[in-house]
């Protein structure tokens, strides 16, 4: 990976003749990380920025979170944007809403695994158990050093018999556990699912795709757009699809405001 603003006079060349759709992940690329889901929230300024691109004719924005839908709108709070939540499970714009086809017997599993979850992973101090609807997820940032072993056996033992039936899906990102229906649909999926509606209104050639990501999830988003668009991942550099990174939030701020005065 390469360091953005290194390269920025080459990149703007790309943005300021197109239509930019910026895709962009909420926890830690536009809210910093925090001890618990509850008190991550984007600081003013960030707002602000989403709100003007949401209002620039020559820009779309999406925000695609492994939060639940209701709760990713709840944060951002703003029209004229998609939002997806549950890792693109859900799925809401001005224009459209969408359900990935997760079947009942899907639906139940992930219920199931969750309360099993609750009966025995919340008697782990500092585990934080997150009911999303269609995916489950298991923080552990403030659980013991002492104690991991025995919630990633509680983990093992209830998640192994799906995952040996392809029913579920687990995947582990910072601090967390997500437990999601084995579905063939990632961030990836909306990405360019996404692009495509945009594309068939306004034409492919008119269109230029930018995702910011900095989690385990985002490399599909990543992938889905190697060679066609600008990714950029958030954190110190390492082995990823992406290929540009900055190192904060911060920087994602600015990227955004240097994104506005293209205009």
């Amino acid at each position: 990976m390469r360091y953005l603003f290194d390269h920025w006079q080459a990149i703007k060349n790309n943005l300021v003749r197109k239509i930019v759709f910026l895709f962009l992940d909420y926890d830690g690329t536009l809210a910093p990380i925090a001890e618990t889901p509850d008190k991550a929230a984007i600081p003013k300024e960030t707002r602000d920025l989403l709100k003007e691109l949401s209002e620039d004719p020559r820009r779309r924005l999406a925000i695609i979170s492994g939060r639940s839908l209701s709760d990713i709108k709840r944060a951002i709070g703003l029209k004229n944007v998609s939002y997806a939540g549950n890792h693109g499970l859900e799925i809401e714009s001005p224009k459209l809403k969408f359900e990935s086809q997760v079947s009942p017997r899907l639906k139940e599993i992930i219920r199931n695994i969750y309360e099993e979850l609750l009966l025995r992973a919340s008697k782990i101090k500092g585990a934080i158990l997150e009911d999303k609807g269609l995916t489950v997820s298991l923080h552990y940032r403030l659980v013991a050093d002492r104690d991991m072993p025995g919630l990633k056996r509680i983990m093992r033992e209830i998640t192994e018999p799906f995952l040996a039936r392809d029913e579920i899906k687990v995947s582990e990102g910072k601090k967390v556990f997500e437990i999601k229906p084995h579905v063939k649909w990632t961030k990836g999926n909306v990405v360019l699912w996404l692009l495509a509606q945009q594309q068939f209104a306004l034409g492919a050639d008119k269109l230029f795709a930018v995702y910011i990501g900095d989690d385990v999830t985002d490399e599909d988003g990543f992938r889905a757009l190697k060679n066609k668009g600008l990714t950029i991942f958030v954190g110190k550099p390492k082995p990823s699809e992406a290929a540009y990174y900055v190192k904060n939030t911060e920087e994602v701020v600015k990227f955004m405001k240097q994104l506005l005065e293209l205009m």
